[in-house]
């Protein structure tokens, strides 16, 4: 019954997409920006590093990840939506009041074309960095503070910057120019920050 009562929700999310590299500082961006403006952020990231390894989407996922490949768009999106729902039954998240930040998602166009079906997109923010050497120091240290083993492999951050560039980094063009705001991410996360709160005040407050 559960699940013929959410198949029924049509109404789109207000979505502000947050993109950038691997350790551009998506993550940081969106949770300070949640708690100034009351938003849910929700990194795609948590979603699937949170699966249980013993379940078919679990399995799933960290067969590609301890490649550092991507899941498929289809599996992506599925996984997803599932979790936003569930989000909604348990009032954690109230799509009618609440801006959805989206850190992680999507990371291919055939994934963005999917997107299409659940959200509107607002505003995409932009964090960029010419150094991938310093994204890959800092998702290192990271590493080692959150205990994330998936981040300690260098090959493996690598191969995720290659995946960045060649199929997520494209999907910018999926959207209008008018919607994205670049920002530089090699500064302080505050000073980061600050810019984003200048910038896009009217659509985060």
């Amino acid at each position: 019954m559960e699940d013929r009562i959410l198949s029924q929700i049509e109404e789109k999310f207000q979505s502000v997409l947050i993109f950038g590299p691997p350790g551009s500082g998506k993550g940081t961006m969106g949770k300070f920006l949640s708690s100034a403006g009351n938003h849910f952020h929700l990194s795609s990231g948590d979603v699937f590093r949170g699966l249980s390894p013993e379940s078919p989407a679990g399995r799933l996922y960290h067969s590609f990840a301890g490649k550092g490949e991507l899941l498929p768009d289809d599996a992506t999106i599925e996984i997803w939506h599932h979790y936003v729902m569930g989000l909604i039954a348990t009032n954690r998240y109230f799509p009618k009041n609440q801006l959805l930040l989206l850190d992680g998602i999507p990371r291919t166009v055939a994934q963005a074309k999917i997107l299409e079906r659940y959200i509107v997109v607002k505003k995409i923010i932009l964090l960029e960095s010419k150094s991938p050497d310093v994204l890959i120091q800092r998702i290192q240290r990271r590493a080692l503070i959150e205990r994330r083993h998936d981040d300690h492999d260098e090959g493996t951050l690598r191969k995720r910057m290659e995946i960045y560039e060649k199929e997520t980094f494209p999907v910018l063009g999926h959207y209008d120019e008018d919607l994205v705001a670049h920002f530089d991410a090699e500064q302080r996360p505050l000073e980061v920050l600050r810019d984003i709160l200048v910038s896009l005040c009217d659509i985060l407050s």
